[in-house]
C-alpha cells in the first residue's frame, strides 16, 4: 500500500480516535473535575486502543502479532509520556495566559495529540508495520 494511502487512513483513524480521546478528556476533566494527568491517562488509553485496533487491520493490514503488539505498547508508552507532559504543560501555560479552561484544554490537546500522532505514524510505518 502506498505511503499516501496509509497516511490518509492513519489520519482518518486518528480522527475517530481523537473523538474518543477528546470526548473522554472533556468528560473527566471538565465534568468530573479530574486533574489533567488523570483525565489524560484515561482518555489516552481509550483513544490509543481505538487507534491500534483500526490501524492494525485497516491502515497497515497486518495480521495479529504478539511482537508487533508489544512494540506498539512500548511506542504508546513513550508517546503517552510526551502526550501527557505536553498536555499538562500547555494547559498550565494557556490558563496562565488567562484562557478559558475549555479553550486551554482543547488547544493543549491539539498540540499534544499532533506531536504524538506524528511520532506514532513515523515509527509504526518505518519500524513496526514495515
Amino acid at each position: 500500500m502506498s505511503l499516501g494511502t496509509q497516511a490518509f487512513r492513519f489520519i482518518i483513524t486518528g480522527g475517530i480516535s481523537a473523538v474518543v480521546d477528546l470526548g473522554l478528556l472533556a468528560l473527566f476533566q471538565l465534568v468530573f473535575g479530574f486533574p489533567v494527568p488523570a483525565a489524560r491517562t484515561i482518555s489516552f488509553i481509550a483513544g490509543t486502543t481505538t487507534a491500534y485496533m483500526i490501524n492494525r487491520r485497516w491502515t497497515f493490514q497486518a495480521e495479529k502479532s504478539t511482537k508487533r503488539f508489544v512494540a506498539v505498547v512500548v511506542l504508546y508508552a513513550l508517546t503517552f509520556l510526551i502526550n501527557v507532559g505536553l498536555q499538562t504543560l500547555c494547559d498550565v501555560l494557556f490558563r496562565g495566559w488567562g484562557w478559558p479552561e475549555a479553550l486551554a484544554m482543547v488547544a493543549a490537546f491539539v498540540i499534544a495529540q499532533g506531536t504524538g500522532t506524528t511520532i506514532n505514524f513515523i515509527v509504526q510505518r518505518t519500524m513496526i508495520f514495515k
